[in-house]
């Protein structure tokens, strides 16, 4: 191979990876985040910083049903909750205390999903998760 020609392989390349992972598209990246990315992400979407204050009193409140997040997260969620109805062992919610915590977007989604129409009766918006989060992201050991 030509000098110029490598130059120009070789410049191609980064070109190259960034290019797949385009067109892998954002589902294919969701699954590598972080519990700092997510609260980004929906402080983003609802145009302000997650509040840690309200977020604590949102987690650990009844919404007009018979359970909060508490319920099942456990206050503070720093170790193993218990699902009330079904008694299944949920791990740490905290990302302190759980690595793995809020670091798969589509399960984060799918979760928040879930136990948001439990505790709301609706899912939740943007500012409640950030808010969430905010309050989870504060737990340190």
């Amino acid at each position: 191979m030509s000098p110029r020609l490598r130059d120009v392989a070789a410049g191609a390349l980064p070109w190259a990876l960034l290019l797949l992972m385009a067109a892998a598209g954002p589902a294919a990246r969701a699954a590598d985040t972080s519990a700092a990315q997510q609260l980004l992400r929906w402080s983003a979407q609802a145009g302000q910083p997650g509040d840690a204050a309200a977020g604590r009193v949102f987690f650990t409140s009844r919404h007009g049903g018979e359970w909060s997040c508490a319920s099942c997260h456990g206050n503070p969620p720093t170790t193993n909750g218990r699902h009330e109805s079904t008694g299944k062992t949920i791990a740490p919610l905290a990302p302190a205390f759980n690595p793995k915590s809020f670091t798969d977007t589509a399960k984060v989604e799918k979760w928040f999903r879930r136990n948001c129409r439990d505790v709301l009766e609706r899912e939740c918006s943007a500012r409640e998760k950030a808010d969430v989060l905010a309050f989870l992201q504060g737990l340190q050991p």
